[in-house]
Formats: C-alpha cells, sequence, structure tokens
C-alpha cells in the first residue's frame, strides 16, 4: 500500500527544473541501478586512465553530468542515484537547474566568467554592487564586512590571519611597526612572527591547508606527516541520545568541555602561547555530526568575550540552508554576532563575515590572485533568489522532520544495527554499531540507488539538496530499510 502511495506522490510531484520562462527538465521519478557494482565497468576504466597521471583512492565513480538532474546523479555506468550526500553539502538546488543554467546566457555574465580578475587589484565596475546586493544581503546579522575566497580551507586560513592581525592591533595599539618586527617576521622570529595560537576541538574539520590543518582533528590520515602549531584543542560536547531523555547529563557535559575551553586558555596564556581565537563549527561535519546545544556556544561566547578572544563560526559546511535557517548559528540565538563567519561550499565560492574590526589597516596583508570568483557570484545570486521564491527554507524543515522521524523510527526498528538520531532540517545523521557496519550500509544503500556518505568512525551523513521533497525522503528511507533487513 505504501508503495502505491509513493508511486502517486512520485508522479503527482515530479520536480520539473524551471517554469516558462526557462527550458525543462524533468528529474528521474526513482533511482535505477544497472550495473553489476558501482563503481560499474566504465568508471573502472576511467579511473585506470585517470590514475596514471593522478592519485584515484578517494574517487567512488565517474559522474555524467550532462544526464543529471534534479536530486538525482548519473554516473557513466547508465546507474540513476538519489543524491543525499550532493558532492559534500556543496550542491544546493540539485543537478542542472535551468535557472543556473541560464545565468550565463546572458553575454554579460558569460564576460564576468571569462575575464576572471585579480579581485584584491583589478575589480570589475560590477563588483561592489554585487558585493552589496548579493553577499552582504545574506551576512549574519551584526557583520557588515566580508572578504572573499576560493574555498573552505583558504577562508578559514586567512580568517586565522586577520584574527592575529585583531590581537596584535590590540598589543601594539596605535604604533608603527619597529624595525625589529618587521626583519626578525622575515626569519619567523619573534617579536615580528609572535606565538599565538587558535583554540580547536576534538573531532574538528576547518580544512587541510597548513595552518587550518592545525586546528582539523577528525582523521589521522589529514595530519600524518604534516607539521603543526603547537594550539591547544578542547573537547567538544558527547552527547547521550535521546537528547530528551538525557539533559541533565548533556548539560553537565556542555560545563566540564567550557571548562576545559577556560583552562586551556589559561594555561597557553601562562606558556607565553596566546590563544587569539576559537575556531567552532556549529555542527562538527567530517568528524562525526557531533551537535553542541544552544547553552555551550551561548557559553563559549561568554568565554571569549571574557577573555578578548575572537569567536570564529564556521560555516562552511554548516552555512546555505541545510539546517532550515540560513546560518546554522541563527539556531543559537547569540546576545551578540560571532566575531568572523567562515563559508564556502552552497555559496559557490568562500570566504568570511567580520566587522571593522577584523579589517587589516594596511593593504596586501589579507590577499590573493583572484580573492574570490565574480562568476561563482552571479550563480549565488540565482540561488538566493529560487530560495526565496520557492520558500526552500520551510521545505528543508518540512522534509527534514520526513526523515529525521522516519530515520528515528528505523533505529526504533532496528536498535541493534542503528542509534543517535540526529540534526537539524535535512541536515542529518545518524550512528552504526560499527565502523565496518555503516561502510557496509553505505555501499549497500549506493547499490539501491541512494547516494550518501559517511562521518567520523560510525556515522552515517545525509546532505541532501534544498530542493529534496518529502517524497524523495521516503524513497530513501524504504531503501535504507531494505538494507537494514538484509543485514
Amino acid at each position: 500500500m505504501r508503495h502505491l502511495l509513493l508511486n502517486t506522490l512520485i508522479k503527482q510531484n515530479v520536480y520539473r527544473l524551471g517554469c516558462n520562462r526557462y527550458s525543462t527538465l524533468q528529474e528521474p521519478k526513482e533511482p535505477i541501478v544497472k550495473s553489476k557494482a558501482i563503481p560499474g565497468p566504465k568508471s573502472l576504466e576511467l579511473k585506470d586512465k585517470l590514475d596514471a597521471v593522478q592519485s584515484t583512492g578517494t574517487i567512488q565513480l565517474f559522474a555524467d553530468y550532462e544526464k543529471s538532474a534534479g536530486n538525482y546523479i548519473c554516473d557513466v555506468d547508465g546507474n540513476v542515484l538519489l543524491d543525499v550526500y550532493t558532492q559534500i553539502s556543496s550542491v544546493p538546488l540539485g543537478y542542472n537547474h535551468p535557472r543556473l543554467i541560464n545565468v550565463f546566457k546572458d553575454e554579460k555574465n558569460l564576460k564576468t566568467l571569462i575575464n576572471r580578475p585579480a579581485l584584491g587589484v583589478f575589480p570589475g565596475k560590477e563588483w561592489p554592487e554585487k558585493l552589496h546586493s548579493i553577499l552582504m544581503n545574506i551576512a549574519p546579522k551584526g557583520l557588515n564586512k566580508i572578504t572573499t575566497m576560493m574555498c573552505g580551507s583558504c577562508s578559514n586560513e586567512n580568517a586565522y590571519k586577520s584574527i592575529f592581525i585583531w590581537y596584535q592591533n590590540k598589543v601594539r595599539g596605535t604604533a608603527a611597526f619597529t624595525e625589529q618586527e618587521k626583519c626578525s617576521c622575515m626569519i619567523n622570529q619573534a617579536p615580528g612572527s609572535p606565538q599565538l595560537s587558535i583554540l580547536s576541538f576534538k573531532g574538528a574539520f576547518h580544512g587541510r591547508t597548513l595552518g587550518a590543518l592545525s586546528t582539523t582533528h577528525s582523521k589521522y590520515i589529514h595530519k600524518m606527516d604534516i607539521p603543526s602549531f603547537d594550539w591547544p584543542v578542547a573537547s567538544f560536547p558527547q552527547y547521550k541520545y535521546p537528547l530528551d531523555e538525557n539533559v541533565a547529563e548533556n548539560k553537565k557535559e556542555d560545563q566540564k568541555c567550557l571548562s576545559e575551553v577556560e583552562d586551556l586558555i589559561e594555561q597557553y596564556t601562562k606558556k607565553s602561547n596566546p590563544v587569539a581565537g576559537v575556531a567552532i563549527e556549529p555542527i562538527q561535519s567530517e568528524g562525526g555530526d557531533n551537535e553542541a546545544s544552544p547553552e555551550f556556544f551561548r557559553g563559549l561566547q561568554s568565554i571569549c568575550k571574557k577573555r578578548g578572544v575572537a569567536l570564529l563560526i564556521d560555516e562552511v559546511q554548516t552555512g546555505g540552508g541545510g539546517t532550515g535557517k540560513f546560518w546554522c548559528h541563527e539556531h543559537f540565538n547569540f546576545e551578540q554576532p560571532p566575531d568572523v563567519v567562515t563559508f564556502s561550499k552552497k555559496l559557490q565560492l568562500g570566504g568570511y563575515f567580520h566587522n571593522d574590526d577584523f579589517v587589516p589597516n594596511e593593504p596586501y596583508r589579507i590577499f590573493n590572485t583572484w580573492m574570490g570568483d565574480p562568476g561563482k557570484v552571479l550563480l549565488l545570486e540565482e540561488i538566493i533568489k529560487v530560495i526565496q521564491e520557492e520558500k526552500l527554507l520551510a521545505n528543508v524543515n518540512e522534509t527534514g522532520k520526513v526523515l529525521k522521524d522516519g530515520l528515528l523510527n528505523l533505529e526504533k526498528e532496528f536498535p541493534n544495527i542503528l542509534n543517535s538520531t540526529r540534526g537539524r532540517g535535512t541536515f542529518l545523521a545518524i550512528n552504526c554499531t560499527n565502523t565496518n557496519v555503516r561502510d557496509r550500509i553505505i555501499t549497500a544503500l549506493r547499490h539501491t540507488g541512494v547516494q550518501t556518505g559517511g562521518c567520523g568512525d560510525i556515522s552515517i551523513r545525509f546532505r541532501p539538496a534544498l530542493v529534496f521533497k518529502k517524497y524523495h525522503a521516503n524513497i530513501v528511507l524504504d531503501r535504507f530499510r531494505t538494507v537494514l533487513k538484509s543485514l
């Protein structure tokens, strides 16, 4: 009976990309798996070809992006997978949305794309207006400045630099750089290269570039053989689920972790390596989709304010609407805005929002050749319009409830396999009993036509596009249940 209802819903609600002004592209009705295994033979052939010139150890399949549509990604072997991973949470409107395809049919936009400028020195005449009307239009409340970058790692990397400059400006006051500072920094010595640190959390992921890597603690493979700074690492809350049945214990966990943060700030002050900033994700994504309560985040901000430490909220994965609000930290009801908010992924380019205090007084201190991409901002402009016109944040909350309730029901049905369903909106995760079981489930789901991903040691994470509907969620849940029964 449920399958009949599901088929009816699919027929009634088949997602047609675009409207009268745009060419339409109909997404598939359901997943289709043609090859005996995924990756299939054509993917394996391409993998061998690529392996001759580039490492391919992370590649799962080769996609056919000309045929992919909406919530479905197609591969070169003809498999059609319902994608609830979306390029690690980076595809806001699904594949080949005609509103985005049409962006570069405009000749003016096309010229913006192909004449990619060094934005720090030769921005186009449209750049000031685009920053005001697009990026500042979505800025976190209370932050009036933006620095654009290319990706999440370089966004965090340069945000850390801004925090160090801000911190040293407080120490130096209005004094000019001394000759000793100018000379010593050229040989990586104090006082020009001071001992300063960024506090991060166990399980965190803030990027793989050299500085950001010192604040990444999710998997050893990211860090092995790479020198790191002596920077403090605090415990991130580890909650017991269900949350509503473990309120008192989880509150104690919050207090324990906040006390540890204060202790570490004190320790690093005493060892002459003071903490200039704290970097934290609203939900630790790569590290296992670990949550912390609004009370924890407000307590962390209070500590930062008291100790003169900048608070950086890393919204690279959580930003853009997947949690049901455009910025996940909006769920925390901060009394004041965070000092810095970094972003990338769904927003197409990278960067960070901040206030006037984090703008360097001298040019070239935060700088690179491209400093973002005007072509990506044009895509973001259209993405924001679609989010608003189609009320996609409301859709995320409605669909997220169906998906989360379904996962909770599966958890009850298969308590020996699943536990700890959690998350906001469609930004969800569930734990498996061990890593082997988790990996078997992800592989089996792919072979039923559902593409998802893992995080941490035992978690499956769900990162569908904002256009993911309730009937898509039911397809995922039906196939997830089939896989669990087969175990």
